[in-house]
């Protein structure tokens, strides 16, 4: 018992540590003439989207000892405390490395992907590929359909915001090869059907893709994972 219980504190300190230095690398890189904002983020978003590969490792992964939940709930706090909605302006000034790559006209972006994710490990922690299917969409396929449509995209549409066929078509492929890959992983540590993960990852990848186009700034870092996640839910039939 002893044992275990250092074994999952030491994971958690790791896990600590990754997402500490991730926005500390993300905060230089910001301030580098030659790499955008954008870029930036999107580096962030993408690095902290492969958290749940290391889930599955923690023996602890239920109430009242979630630590998978213990992994990401602090840092929702920690990003809203960095953004100058913060009540604390003290740590907001310090933090300026990471407020400084928020989503430009909403600073509430980096907020929402943590609640988002605190939401997917307090509900699936015995379940991280449902936590996958949430959090890679939004870590994997925005990241590339926001630099592709950025620079490639050339058929806009505006609905609630303006996005390109290009990324839109960019996040659904991207979105279906991170989450076809991460059913190699998880499908070597859980009993999973293959064929039904594969048809339900496909549809998570078009309502990723809908969500994602349908989505004003800033807020598709909570409806992406959220409703991806229900979708994978509901196509598997429960996993």
């Amino acid at each position: 018992m002893f044992n275990e219980a250092c074994s999952n504190l030491a994971l958690l300190i790791l896990c600590y540590s990754y997402i500490l230095l991730l926005i500390l690398l993300s905060g230089k890189m910001a301030e580098n003439a030659y790499i955008s904002r954008k870029a930036s983020r999107k580096f962030l978003h993408v690095m902290i989207g492969n958290l749940p590969f290391m889930i599955p490792f923690f023996t602890y992964n239920s109430l009242p000892l979630n630590f998978p939940f213990l992994v990401a709930a602090p840092f929702t706090l920690i990003t809203f405390f960095a953004t100058p909605y913060s009540p604390v302006k003290r740590f907001y000034e310090k933090m300026k490395g990471l407020a400084g790559i928020t989503e430009e006209g909403h600073h509430l972006g980096l907020v929402f992907y943590a609640v988002s994710y605190t939401l997917l490990a307090l509900l699936f922690s015995n379940r991280p590929y449902i936590i996958a299917a949430g959090i890679l969409p939004m870590a994997y396929g925005d990241a590339a359909a926001a630099l592709v449509g950025e620079r490639y995209g050339r058929k806009r549409f505006r609905i609630f915001a303006l996005k390109s066929l290009e990324g839109s078509i960019t996040m659904f492929l991207t979105s279906f090869a991170s989450l076809a890959l991460s059913l190699l992983f998880f499908s070597a540590l859980y009993p999973l059907s293959i064929v039904n993960v594969l048809y339900a990852i496909l549809g998570v990848a078009v309502t990723a893709a809908l969500v994602e186009s349908l989505t004003p700034l800033g807020f598709d870092n909570i409806t992406v994972p959220l409703v991806c996640a229900l979708t994978f839910i509901a196509l598997s039939g429960g996993a």
